[in-house]
């Protein structure tokens, strides 16, 4: 994708986000389970709590799904390694539901996190930024954004391809790593997934989990949620714990929400932003984390004009074939 597509394409995305969000049909209770590829978290909650389905049957159609298509089929490549203790984690947060009700808006929902966010080796995960030379090393804890998904609720599903050691390690192809080999695009056989967050952005665009986490040194967040169709923010440096996250630069590295729609990335990140005493540039931020999504406006481009500079995207001479 050229720099000015790509440019084009993130700031389209962020201005019509709201509307296209605002405008999804919701679903009731007597509906069939919800369509894993556009279900957004409110809905699958609605399911959740009306008893439509139970966070069980979700891991299990996620498994369904990221069998499918991840190393079948088309071969995406976007799950490195799932959690063998997701559906155990699934079945207590089912009862604890039904004895003194959810956490919040995350609570049972699977989430996806980019394989450089540490994990606790005892939950049976790798974390190796999709490199063979990390595979077995032991992470004595959550990294801190992990904590505060476990605690809203949220079910680790399991780690996302990506570009090896965040694209640091050389001159490779966006998505590759030794580990998880080449992710590819879903929308377009082979096409570009771009970096570092690769795995993170396809599997969420294709429905293989509800929401992902990536992170971002320098548009790893942005370019793979402009690829694939996603809502990704980047939030502020000290934002968002990095404490538990493999690190380029501390002072560029932060983690943020990829997802299908602003609303559900405002959910997620109202949950994992937060001062964390193991990353002191979190510590500058105000105590009271806001609730993001009291900021969403489906009227946002209510009287907006949008440009589109056909004179740069048509001529090959500024943008390329791409």
């Amino acid at each position: 994708m050229s720099r000015w597509h790509y440019l084009f394409s993130v700031l389209i995305f962020f201005l019509l986000g709201n509307v296209f969000a605002s405008n999804i049909k919701p679903r009731t209770a007597t509906d069939a389970f919800p369509d894993l590829y556009e279900a957004s978290v409110e809905e699958l909650q609605r399911g959740l709590e009306s008893g439509l389905f139970t966070s069980v049957d979700l891991v299990k159609a996620y498994f369904a799904r990221i069998d499918e298509v991840n190393l079948k089929g088309p071969e995406l490549r976007a799950i490195i390694e799932l959690n063998p203790s997701a559906l155990d984690q699934a079945a207590a947060l089912d009862q604890e539901r039904k004895k003194t009700g959810a956490r919040g808006l995350l609570h049972g929902i699977p989430i996806i996190l980019k394989d450089n966010i540490a994990t606790v080796a005892s939950e049976g995960m790798n974390t190796t930024a999709g490199s063979f030379s990390l595979l077995g090393s032991i992470v004595p804890d959550d990294a801190g954004v992990v904590k505060r998904l476990r605690a809203a609720g949220a079910i680790i599903l399991g780690k996302a391809n990506m570009s090896e050691w965040a694209e640091f390690r050389g001159n490779l192809p966006n998505g590759w790593s030794g580990r998880g080999l080449q992710c590819t695009n879903a929308y377009f056989p082979n096409a570009d997934p771009c970096g570092s967050s690769a795995g993170s952005g396809v599997s969420t665009s294709i429905g293989l989990t509800a929401v992902s986490l990536g992170t971002e040194t320098d548009g790893s967040i942005t370019c793979p949620s402009s690829n694939n169709n996603l809502a990704g923010i980047k939030p502020t440096v000290g934002l968002t714990s990095r404490a538990g996250v493999i690190p380029i630069s501390e002072h560029q590295d932060t983690v943020g929400p990829m997802t299908r729609s602003m609303t559900d990335a405002a959910i997620v990140l109202s949950v994992i932003a937060g001062k964390d005493p193991n990353d002191n540039f979190t510590l500058a931020q105000p105590d009271v984390v806001p609730d993001y999504t009291k900021a969403l406006n489906k009227n946002a481009l209510r009287g907006k004009r949008i440009g589109v500079p056909r004179h740069v995207f048509l001529n090959t001479s500024i943008s390329g074939d791409d």
